[in-house]
């Protein structure tokens, strides 16, 4: 049987949410996995201004990625650099951070306690056998912690991260792996993210330079993606930065003045992607939009418009897809006029990012 089941489970967490600004609708399928490693994260209201969603694609365990849907939005508003305004700072660090959080005996205890059924029997018994100690406070209430896992180096498993955030006009979209996020502008499909992968002329680059390989597209052989959160071993270079490891958490960002020709935006892990394209579930979701009264229900129909009918090949991935559709007037909880930019983006060119005419650039 493999990595496959013989039958897909089909069955779908979903759910549905808004406020005056936005409407989501997301959901989630194991399909022909034997486990499901998607985890995800939508929080219309993370402060008054802002709302956060995020899709996290796991590989290797199920753990790094629960863990990031359980922190790295929680970093986004900690960080020194939201507090002085700079969101897009405030979300690079985020997503660094979480490598950090990871190490060392809490990181093990809180990987343990969201891993595999086995591992949290084993994360229960050292709580009971070894009371946890907090010692240094590292600034945002995350402390380390004193015990045998003290030196543990993080995780060999890791996950992909795709977040949007939307502060009143603005939005954010922070990627590492090859999950995406596509925003529709007058039904027309543009890329907000970019697939990590190993082949990649930049991303080759720096594997190679931090002493890597690249084989039949995967990173020393073994990880078909050029950036993650997790995956310690890829990671440990001590004179390079966290940046330029063969492996690095750094997310591309890029930043968008929402307008009112925008529609939604689709985040979805590559189990929606291998399937369709960009514009294809963007006109799949206007298609649908016509006849659904929740976009969960969308979200719902993309999943079994992409679940393969045999095992094997395309369609056979765990599936996460999150709807984020903007109400409109966009502005109406934006910024004064007099403090917001007066430059205007040109128009973005479909499906095409970081190419001579980007105008996100």
């Amino acid at each position: 049987m493999g990595v496959y089941l013989s039958t897909p489970k089909t069955d779908k967490a979903s759910a549905d949410g808004e406020n005056d600004r936005v409407r989501f609708g997301l959901s989630s399928m194991q399909g022909w996995r034997t486990t499901m490693e998607d985890a995800h994260a939508a929080l219309p209201d993370l402060d008054d201004c802002t709302s956060f969603f995020g899709v996290y694609d796991g590989h290797g365990g199920k753990a790094v990625s629960k863990f990031c849907a359980r922190h790295l939005h929680k970093q986004v508003l900690i960080n020194d650099a939201n507090s002085s305004g700079d969101l897009p700072a405030s979300v690079h660090k985020a997503f660094l951070r979480m490598d950090e959080m990871m190490k060392g005996q809490r990181g093990w205890r809180e990987l343990t306690e969201l891993g595999e059924k086995g591992n949290k029997i084993s994360g229960m018994l050292e709580g009971i056998i070894w009371s946890p100690k907090a010692s240094d406070d590292l600034g945002d209430g995350w402390n380390n912690e004193e015990g045998p896992n003290s030196s543990f180096p993080g995780p060999t498993s890791g996950s992909t991260a795709c977040v949007a955030v939307i502060r009143n006009d603005q939005l954010i979209v922070a990627n590492a792996g090859d999950s995406r996020c596509v925003i529709s502008r007058k039904g027309q499909a543009y890329n907000l993210s970019t697939d990590h992968k190993p082949d990649l002329e930049g991303e080759k680059e720096r594997i190679l330079s931090a002493g890597g390989f690249v084989v039949a597209g995967r990173v020393n052989g073994s990880l078909n993606l050029s950036r993650a959160i997790g995956d310690m071993e890829l990671k440990q270079n001590e004179i390079l930065p966290a940046e330029r490891q063969i492996v690095t958490a750094e997310p591309e960002l890029k930043t968008v003045k929402l307008s009112e020709d925008d529609e939604f935006i689709v985040l979805a892990c590559d189990g929606i992607w291998d399937c369709m394209s960009s514009q294809e579930v963007v006109d799949f979701v206007h298609k649908h939009l016509n006849t659904e009264d929740k976009l969960s229900d969308v979200c719902e129909k993309l999943l079994n418009r992409c679940v393969a009918p045999t095992s094997g090949g395309e369609g056979c991935d765990n599936m996460t897809v999150i709807i984020v559709q903007f109400k409109k007037p966009l502005s109406s909880a934006a910024t004064s006029s007099t403090e917001r930019s007066a430059a205007t983006a040109e128009e973005m060119r479909p499906n095409e990012l970081n190419g001579p005419d980007d105008p996100l650039k």
